[in-house]
């Protein structure tokens, strides 16, 4: 299953496979050698291309007492940070960081109302540069959740990245695990949550969207 964002890339890049294979057939016939390097390499980049935008279906009871992980990486931040955009003030964050092998959905963390949505235009730095939250192109999604309070999550470009997608909408009703947009070509979601929030994860962990429980609360 594939990401709809994915869809004319992928048009595109199987049409320029199969006029490779037929280019390379035609004009490498005497050196099948180089004809079969060539497929290879072609085969090789659309796979990648592929796997890029592979959407996985997991279907999870949604649960206003957890914070689920947006996006498929490793957790490389667990600290608390003063939060400027928005809430102004300090707040615990947590980051996932997505190599270019990951799965790139972004999914909502929390049930709730999308009480505020911003895209910022910005630089490309690595996704683990300290500066990449507030100064490379990202968007900022704040979603109020029954248990949790208000809960804000931010997609952050890398330095691959050109594109970031964003579905959230001021005012929209959100579902915990539904797409929440995509972020194309490696990059970053930073989380931010109330202070004394229970973490769930450690440094290093590997994360998994709707799977991976990033907080939790005691019922």
């Amino acid at each position: 299953m594939f990401h709809k964002e994915g869809g004319k890339i992928i048009l595109i890049s199987t049409t320029v496979f199969v006029l490779l294979l037929l280019a390379t057939d035609y004009f490498f016939k005497a050196t099948p050698w180089l004809r079969m390097t060539i497929m290879l390499i072609g085969l090789f980049f659309l796979i990648m291309i592929l796997q890029f935008f592979r959407n996985p279906k997991r279907f999870n009871n949604p649960d206003d007492n957890i914070v689920t992980a947006p996006v498929d990486g490793k957790v490389v931040v667990i600290e608390e940070v003063y939060e400027g955009e928005y809430f102004k003030d300090q707040r615990l964050q947590v980051s996932i960081f997505m190599s270019p092998v990951n799965v790139h959905v972004t999914r909502y963390p929390v049930n709730g109302k999308v009480k505020f949505s911003k895209y910022h235009p910005g630089k490309y730095l690595v996704a683990w540069h300290p500066k990449a939250s507030t100064e490379n192109e990202r968007t900022t999604v704040v979603i109020e959740n029954r248990i949790f309070g208000e809960v804000l999550y931010r997609q952050i470009a890398g330095a691959l990245a050109k594109r970031i997608v964003n579905y959230a909408q001021e005012g929209m009703q959100v579902v915990q695990g539904s797409d929440a947009g995509f972020i194309k070509f490696g990059s970053r979601v930073d989380i931010y949550l109330p202070i004394g929030t229970k973490i769930d994860v450690k440094l290093g962990q590997k994360a998994v969207g709707n799977k991976t429980v990033i907080a939790s609360k005691n019922v």
